[in-house]
């Protein structure tokens, strides 16, 4: 083994190393050149990814909260936070005076649509035997016509209450229907995430948050971008979550970049849609995620294994040198690529630095 005293240039500028202490250049023996692995810096199209940090939401156009149809006291409740519920399914019965005043009205306005259209029929016949004028008979066509699209309206306004389809269609058929209890149905098909009420509570129409209920097989992860690295994210980019330690990572796509900061954190919100298989990800839970740029960009990539750190923790790379040593060249570390990192200043393309055996040398030099 024979070390050169020559000290190598720095190519860093304001993070050059002094001369005299510079450490000189490598030689090496037929023999321990066969230890290392050479690479010939290259520019190379990649596309640049940022690592950040997000959290779980549920994927809002899968997810509603249910809110009370009508008012009156939770008479019995029919799932529990957790179950798997299908699109019209009961969830809860209420005792609802709004059931009663409902099919009040509904029954009144079936017996006023029949009364009046009695009379219209009856009245168009004296109308063809010159028994009554045009004029009476018209209007009783009026109000029967009006009295049957009130009951129409009334039928309808049962039907907004969710009633239970048999009961509405004996409604319909003209038979009585004795007791008709209050019915909160499922919107969607899901899994009821929240719980909010308990049995005898007394809810109010439109306002009572009930259940929520969320399609969890996909979700949404609101990841924070900060920087200049806004610049870089876009809707369609390719996305990575990753949920704990070791954990397989999930692949999304980033579907919504936020028009504002976040004035709280100073970020911008990049909105990853994703599968969510085995439902994995919870809402709320904490993830890392890595978000992939479409746009293409080129530059000088090198494998991590090629860059070492000196003393004063400047990064450096081992360059081969015309006479077949090993120099120092200190360089700028951009972003990670993968396996790689960018190196924007430091080295040129052509140049052939040391992967796999860096340590080797840096031992060597420092005995």
């Amino acid at each position: 083994m024979l070390c050169a005293m020559a000290g190598c240039s720095s190519r860093d500028g304001d993070n050059a190393p002094d001369a005299s202490t510079t450490p000189g250049n490598v030689t090496l023996t037929a023999a321990q050149r066969s230890r290392i692995t050479l690479h010939t810096v290259a520019p190379s199209n990649f596309h640049p990814s940022i690592d950040t940090t997000g959290v779980v939401d549920f994927d809002q156009d899968r997810a509603t909260q249910v809110l009370a149809p009508f008012s009156g006291p939770v008479a019995s409740l029919l799932v529990a936070q957790g179950d798997h519920v299908q699109r019209g399914q009961a969830l809860a019965t209420v005792t609802s005076p709004d059931f009663a005043a409902a099919l009040g009205a509904y029954r009144k306005a079936v017996a006023t649509a029949d009364n009046t259209r009695r009379i219209a029929d009856f009245d168009a016949d004296m109308l063809q035997h010159h028994a009554i004028a045009q004029r009476e008979a018209e209007q009783a066509q009026a109000d029967a016509t009006g009295a049957e699209a009130d009951r129409v309206a009334a039928l309808q306004a049962l039907a907004a209450l969710d009633i239970d389809p048999h009961a509405l269609a004996q409604l319909r058929a003209g038979k009585d229907v004795a007791h008709v209890e209050g019915v909160i149905r499922a919107p969607i098909a899901g899994t009821v995430v929240e719980k909010n009420i308990t049995p005898g509570q007394l809810l109010q129409a439109g306002s009572t948050p009930c259940f929520t209920i969320a399609d969890t097989s996909r979700v949404w992860v609101n990841a924070n971008v900060f920087g200049d690295d806004v610049a870089s994210v876009h809707a369609g980019d390719a996305a990575q979550v990753f949920a704990g330690e070791g954990g397989r990572p999930l692949a999304g796509k980033v579907t919504n970049v936020s028009a504002e900061v976040d004035p709280d954190t100073r970020a911008v919100v990049a909105r990853v849609a994703l599968a969510n298989p085995d439902d994995a990800l919870k809402k709320a839970m904490y993830v890392r995620v890595r978000i992939e740029s479409r746009q293409a960009r080129n530059g000088l990539l090198v494998p991590v294994s090629a860059v070492l750190r000196d003393d004063d923790n400047l990064p450096f790379v081992y360059v081969v040198q015309a006479d077949g040593s090993y120099a120092r060249a200190h360089v700028a570390l951009g972003q990670r690529i993968g396996d790689d990192d960018l190196i924007p200043s430091g080295l040129r393309a052509g140049e052939r630095i040391v992967t796999e055996g860096a340590l080797f040398l840096r031992f060597i030099q420092t005995q």
